[in-house]
């Protein structure tokens, strides 16, 4: 399975799994990112850190750690 940080931007996926423990993975949840939600990425920077995506219409940036805690198809 592919995560969000192996997305290039331009891409639209479905977030299919959110990996990790406890307050992390809360915290991805609270921003909006949940099972069969389309996350589109709109740029990811120079050195992969962070990934700058659209979510439930609004824009959100990610830690490359918490991109590769999402699971997407």
């Amino acid at each position: 399975m592919k995560t969000l940080r192996e997305v290039r931007p331009g891409e639209t996926v479905t977030v299919r799994k959110l990996t990790g423990d406890g307050p992390v993975k809360r915290r991805i949840m609270d921003m909006g990112i949940t099972k069969g939600i389309p996350v589109y990425v709109r740029k990811v920077a120079p050195l992969g850190d962070p990934v700058e995506v659209t979510v439930r219409g609004y824009e959100l940036s990610l830690r490359k750690a918490d991109a590769e805690m999402i699971e997407v198809e």
